[in-house]
């Protein structure tokens, strides 16, 4: 007894297995080709990236009209994006635009209490 509603059909199961190792291969090299803030030190370009190449691998290896090559070009575009984004947040215009500018939460051994409530933070989370 078939049930192409669970199974979609042998022959595609062995594809969306195939399309899912390579885009999962291509993620990691181009993860491992960028810098390590990229995974180490979540801002808020970091993680729209990080949830960009879920949702490309999660897409690209299970919709039948979605090739490898389609996915591919994606990933390494977001890939390629959040490299130029980070390098070019090394000049002080970008990191203006991008980053939320420092708070110092603890100052002469003592906890800041207004900079603990802007941050959203309370004093048992530091």
């Amino acid at each position: 007894m078939q049930m192409p509603e669970l199974t979609g059909g042998a022959g595609a199961l062995g594809w969306v297995a195939l399309k899912a190792v390579l885009l999962f291969a291509v993620a990691v090299i181009g993860l491992r080709l960028g810098e390590r803030r990229t995974i180490a030190q979540l801002s808020a370009f970091d993680f729209a990236v990080a949830v960009a190449i879920g949702a490309i691998i999660g897409r690209g290896a299970t919709a039948s009209d979605t090739s490898f090559a389609t996915s591919a070009v994606a990933l390494v575009t977001f890939l390629v994006a959040h490299r130029v984004l980070a390098t070019l947040r090394r000049h002080s215009r970008v990191v203006r635009l991008i980053d939320h500018p420092p708070r110092v939460l603890v100052a002469r051994g003592e906890l800041q209490g207004g900079e603990l409530a802007r941050a959203g933070l309370t004093t048992e989370d530091v």
